[in-house]
């Protein structure tokens, strides 16, 4: 039975640098494509990165060229690093993987940026 757990995140000004991590446990991440999704206050859930198990990125463009991420995979663990932060990626961060028909997802982690 795996699980992933987040850490990171918190209070900000705009501008700002943050990263969070999603560390598998049970889980071989390092074999699993890894996407990171948001929810701000009464909006939906969006999709804002992924990294899949070759190595390959893609961002939303509301992200793209601020966001980061990247893979340990002695420690499991996928990090996000969020440059030039905007009061609009404010909300609570998401990691998720897809294993043999189940999704994990981690507890989530809340941004909050400030102007």
């Amino acid at each position: 039975q795996g699980q992933l757990v987040q850490s990171g995140g918190g209070l900000v000004q705009a501008g700002g640098s943050l990263r969070l991590s999603c560390t598998a446990h049970g889980i071989l991440l390092r074999n699993e494509n890894v996407d990171w999704y948001r929810q701000a206050p009464g909006l939906q859930r969006e999709w804002v990165t992924g990294l899949t198990s070759y190595g390959t990125t893609d961002y939303a463009d509301s992200v793209k060229g601020r966001f980061t991420l990247s893979r340990d995979i002695d420690s499991e663990t996928v990090y996000l690093e969020m440059n030039s932060l905007k009061p609009e990626d404010t909300g609570v961060y998401y990691c998720t993987t897809l294993v043999r028909g189940y999704d994990f997802w981690g507890q989530g982690t809340q941004v909050t940026v400030f102007s």
